[in-house]
């Protein structure tokens, strides 16, 4: 175990600070996410050199398109999450409690080790949420970059703004965001507060992180167009340039009686983020949907072809090659 950073007091008990919970916890207990616990009036991580899943992905599967496109992401996760989402996809560690699952010790050094050993180009934190091991990758992070690696956060968007600024100083590079539905959703869907994710999505912006955003549309929840252009709002409010995603739900978790998203739900929402102005919108898991590949917003001239994972980069530079106009890209 590892005494966590960014905790205080609040009339004597620990508070954690890495999350917009804010938890308070009494001695001998857990937080929401069941990571940190309090031990002699101090918390500490539980996971911390605890990975549960190491893998080597695209970094497209993140997604992420327009950060380091083509390249690979060796991927870590821990168990616990700070969110409760009914539809959660990764359940199975997400709601785990440490413990419950099998691990890899794998302390900071191992991990970087391994990633530069299957040539990939960053470390991506991912699978459950980032924010609940914070100073597993943290000080993952520092390492990698002394390597010459990137480091991704996926994540639900709920760290604090000293988070933000901690990681944004430190090591994080870029972050792919879930903005997952409305104020209503969020309170009765997943178990948190809509504006705090919109305030991160601000937060890791301004703070130079590289975000991306996904929306994972499920039907009867949140496939409806004034939400789209809500979030569209949004999100022009930062840069028409953040590359916005949106992924077909599939039964899981909870939602079991829930059905998948149809084809054409996500074809909609994609085409009424870009009449809002949006530059670059995707589809995320369907293919061949004519929201695969990336285009300039400027000259219409193609800049990325995708087919599944298989990525074709037509550009060296960020700008276009073809009328010259500067894009939103990270190639390095």
């Amino acid at each position: 175990m590892r005494k966590i950073s960014l905790q205080s007091k609040v009339k004597g008990i620990p508070r954690c600070n890495w999350c917009y919970h804010r938890c308070v916890i009494p001695e001998g207990k857990t937080g929401i996410c069941h990571n940190n616990i309090n031990i002699n009036g101090e918390l500490y991580s539980q996971v911390y050199g605890k990975a549960v899943s190491m893998a080597v992905d695209p970094i497209e599967k993140k997604p992420l398109y327009h950060f380091l496109p083509g390249t690979t992401a060796f991927s870590i996760a821990t168990t616990g999450c700070n969110f409760r989402c009914k539809h959660c996809q990764n359940w199975e560690i997400s709601q785990a409690k440490p413990g419950d699952l099998p691990t890899h010790d794998a302390m900071p050094e191992d991990i970087v080790e391994m990633a530069v050993r299957t040539a990939s180009s960053s470390i991506a934190y991912t699978y459950n949420e980032p924010t609940v091991f914070f100073d597993y990758a943290h000080d993952t992070g520092i390492l990698a970059r002394k390597k010459g690696l990137k480091n991704i956060f996926v994540t639900n968007g709920y760290m604090t703004p000293e988070a933000v600024e901690l990681a944004a100083k430190d090591f994080l590079d870029a972050s792919n965001i879930d903005i997952k539905g409305d104020e209503n959703f969020y309170r009765k869907v997943v178990g948190a507060d809509y504006n705090n994710v919109l305030e991160n999505v601000k937060n890791q912006y301004k703070a130079g992180i590289f975000i991306e955003v996904t929306t994972l549309i499920i039907p009867g929840f949140n496939d409806n167009a004034d939400f789209i252009r809500e979030i569209a709002a949004f999100l022009k409010s930062l840069s028409k340039d953040i590359p916005w995603h949106f992924s077909a739900f599939y039964p899981a978790y909870q939602m079991r009686d829930v059905p998948p998203t149809p084809r054409e739900t996500i074809l909609k929402m994609c085409e009424i983020a870009k009449d809002e102005g949006m530059h670059y919108v995707y589809a995320g898991n369907i293919w061949d949907s004519g929201y695969d590949n990336s285009y300039c917003p400027y000259c219409g001239a193609l800049l990325v072809r995708r087919k599944g994972y298989d990525v074709e980069l037509l550009i060296h530079e960020n700008k276009c090659p073809n009328c010259g106009r500067k894009l939103n890209f990270v190639l390095k």
